[in-house]
């Protein structure tokens, strides 16, 4: 029942797969946030009959490239190769996932790092605003809210056990797809990957996608303190669109000018005019569940104000549509980049898993390059109506609170409340 999906490319001798089971974050107990994440770091250290070197230098005499990760809605398992190694790689990432080691000094060592590196980015104010962010527009008792690596106190709570039982739930066939591209004939691949049915047993196990959100009926401003902070970094947002839903495409291409990309209308005010900062952008993000619409930028800490202001007021703007010239200009770059989008076997592999996994149709692409060149002016000006409310956003700002915090009163939003690094509330 796995689906595959691959395309034959013979330029060069090699083939980049991946092996992707829905889960991830998603299968994480809201209270063990991170077993995902430390399941997917331990599949790399050994096996049963290899240990973590063993495995190494395995790889290594392939001349193969193997990880495992975890994101908010899958475990990736990925392997590039010389195709006359494809098999060898194979049956190497089979005794990966079928036989992990589960050493214990490995877990202890991978929890401690988890825990140092989760500490580390609690001093990034980047890290933090974006972190905090998530929390804010989905609120903090949903999953997808969370960290995958997850938070000091879970991690140290983990244990072995609680990896082993993430492992035994969520490592489903029926959850799970396989892309392949490059030198490999589909017999070749089938014949490889047929192995699978024979180790790979189905679980119970339900994915279950988050269903409702929060909406926001006015803005809200909020500020992280970083004292003595040169930079500030700003997020502003709300909850958008699952990329499922029948407008997320259309949504992409109507925020180009905006600011998805380098000569969005945002950047060429803060970066190229202003020299607040080294980038500003815009744009939606989406899975099987909702993700949000995200203005963001880090700027020079004297110029915070002003930069939200900048976002707020181009926002604004941007509802109103936009010139004839900016049309044909988004147009000319979307349809022209997408020439060179799938040159490489990793992109043409990265196009089929967009496919797997959202059960696109086989010429997706096709219908994409319809709908950029089918825009009209007023159809977009519809959309940024639709998905861009300045005055229904989170305004989220991490910097020095005791030069930049009352100024921000100046917005209209009301006084900014006071979060910690964690997302938490500060009483007064």
């Amino acid at each position: 029942g796995i689906k595959i999906l691959g395309i034959e490319q013979n330029e060069l001798p090699l083939v980049d797969f991946q092996i992707t089971i829905k889960g991830g974050l998603l299968l994480d107990d809201i209270n063990k946030v991170g077993s995902a994440n430390l399941v997917s770091r331990m599949l790399m250290q050994g096996t049963k009959n290899k240990t973590p070197l063993e495995l190494e230098q395995a790889i290594e005499d392939l001349g193969s490239n193997i990880s495992v990760v975890t994101s908010d809605d899958a475990i990736i398992v990925r392997g590039n190769c010389l195709s006359t190694k494809f098999e060898e790689t194979v049956n190497l990432i089979k005794e990966i996932m079928f036989e992990p080691r589960w050493d214990v000094k490995e877990f202890d060592r991978l929890k401690n790092e988890t825990i140092e590196s989760i500490k580390r980015s609690k001093t990034s104010a980047s890290s933090t605003a974006s972190l905090v962010f998530s929390k804010l527009i989905y609120g903090n008792e949903n999953i997808v809210s969370k960290n995958t690596a997850g938070t000091e106190e879970s991690v140290s709570a983990l244990t072995l056990d609680d990896l082993k039982s993430y492992y035994v739930k969520s490592f489903s066939p029926q959850n799970a797809n396989i892309t392949i591209a490059g030198d490999i004939s589909e017999d070749d691949a089938m014949d490889v990957f047929t192995g699978l049915e024979i180790i790979w047993k189905k679980t119970d196990v339900t994915v279950y996608v988050p269903k409702s959100f929060k909406t926001l009926e006015s803005s809200v401003v909020y500020f992280i303190d970083f004292p003595g902070a040169k930079q500030s970094e700003i997020r502003i947002g709300n909850i958008g669109l699952a990329y499922t839903h029948p407008d997320y495409f259309k949504a992409t291409v109507m925020n180009y000018k905006l600011g998805g990309s380098f000569n969005g209308i945002v950047n060429l005010i803060l970066r190229e005019e202003k020299g607040y900062t080294y980038g500003a952008r815009t744009g939606f993000t989406g899975s099987e569940f909702p993700g949000y619409f995200i203005a963001s930028a880090g700027v020079q800490s004297n110029a915070t104000y002003e930069s939200v202001g900048i976002f707020k007021d181009e926002m604004t703007k941007y509802r109103n549509g936009i010139s004839p010239e900016d049309m044909k200009f988004t147009k000319d770059a979307l349809i022209k980049s997408n020439a060179l989008r799938f040159e490489t076997i990793g992109a043409l592999r990265g196009m089929l898993g967009q496919i797997a996994k959202f059960d696109l149709p086989y010429d997706y692409v096709k219908d994409q390059e319809k709908q950029i060149s089918e825009m009209t002016l007023e159809e977009l000006k519809d959309l940024a109506q639709k998905y861009i409310h300045p005055d229904k956003m989170v305004y989220l700002i991490a910097g020095d609170k005791a030069t930049q915090l009352d100024k921000l009163k100046e917005l209209g939003f009301g006084d900014p409340i006071l979060l910690d690094k964690e997302g938490n509330l500060i009483k007064n």
